[in-house]
């Protein structure tokens, strides 16, 4: 199901428009919850790149600093069709910091630097927070802002975005080859693993949305907790988990799929497995790997959401969103985008 087909929370888009004019209308800055601890081995720098993706970005600092690549730690992988600001490690064992104002690269820019302990591993942050703006806008603005409105209080349904499936979705395809046979490389592995857990995933969230029910508990709910990996249930809703619920402390979630059956019963249950059942040779190939049963949140509020109208027209949008947490998914319920 691509991104045009799943279904929408609150109805169709009141708006039309052009995203990423310009790399700087896509702003993203790195939340990592924490700060340089001021000795050790590696350079933690907080670099600005423009129109660049992270793994490049790595290279060139490595370069710089003659090390391997190997060396060059980051948390999470940034839009390419960007700006951007995040935060590098760079290991100097017994060396001093090379000069990083002197870095042969129009697209990067190092904002700061300091010293740390250790090498920043994979996912190891908080969040991010987004700029975006919209530009060659059509559509009605007063729906636009009601829309934006009941985002901020209700959220949105949590799909994983269409960068997660690769240049027109292929990665699905690939994953139902991989898993008939095929042989790839280990990298690629993990991505065509994502893909086909986020593809079933975004299945059941669909069925959910469709039916209302993506932030309201059905019979055999799971729920994610907030800011977390970790969930519980199924248990019977009571008015303590209600309470919970409506200050978005927990949530209802869906499988990631992985060995054996998922952990929800009753309606819940059945949705999950009905789903699967549709791309049985992804649930299968899942089955097969010894991945964990995992959960992820149906619903995603934006943190601290504002926006406003620009002088040219254009609807500049911020919020903050947590790690594994797509932008575009906010976006898609408020605007058609180009």
């Amino acid at each position: 199901m691509t991104d045009n087909e799943l279904p929408f929370a609150f109805g169709a888009p009141p708006l039309r428009g052009r995203l990423r004019s310009a790399p700087e209308d896509f702003f993203v800055e790195e939340i990592l919850g924490y700060e340089a601890d001021g000795a050790g081995e590696h350079a933690f720098l907080l670099v600005e790149k423009r129109g660049a993706n992270t793994e490049w970005a790595a290279r060139e600092l490595a370069k710089f600093a003659g090390i391997q690549p190997m060396n060059v730690g980051y948390a999470g992988m940034k839009d390419r069709h960007a700006v951007t600001r995040q935060v590098f490690t760079v290991h100097l064992p017994g060396k001093a910091d090379p000069d990083w104002s002197a870095l042969p690269s129009d697209d990067l820019k190092i904002l700061s630097s300091a010293r740390h302990s250790r090498k920043i591993k994979r996912g190891a942050l908080r969040g991010n927070r987004f700029v975006l703006v919209l530009r060659e806008v059509e559509g009605d603005r007063a729906a636009a802002e009601e829309r934006l409105d009941a985002i901020a209080k209700r959220g949105v349904p949590n799909y994983f975005g269409e960068q997660r499936f690769g240049l027109g979705g292929n990665n699905v395809a690939q994953a139902k080859q991989m898993f008939g046979g095929r042989r790839v490389d280990r990298d690629k592995r993990s991505i065509l693993l994502s893909a086909a857990r986020s593809h079933i995933f975004n299945g059941v969230l669909a069925e959910r949305v469709g039916a209302g029910q993506w932030d309201t508990p059905m019979d055999g709910e799971i729920w994610s907790l907030e800011g977390s990996r970790s969930w519980f249930g199924p248990e019977a809703f009571n008015d303590t988990l209600a309470e919970r619920l409506a200050r978005f402390d927990i949530h209802p979630s869906g499988p990631l799929w992985g060995d054996g059956e998922p952990p929800s019963a009753g309606a819940v249950g059945e949705l999950e497995r009905a789903v699967a059942a549709r791309d049985e040779d992804l649930a299968k190939g899942l089955n097969g790997i010894r991945m964990d049963q995992e959960r992820r949140a149906l619903r995603l509020l934006p943190r601290d959401m504002t926006w406003r109208w620009l002088d040219d027209g254009a609807l500049e949008v911020s919020f903050g969103l947590p790690a594994g947490a797509y932008a575009t998914t906010v976006l898609r319920e408020v605007a058609v985008t180009l």
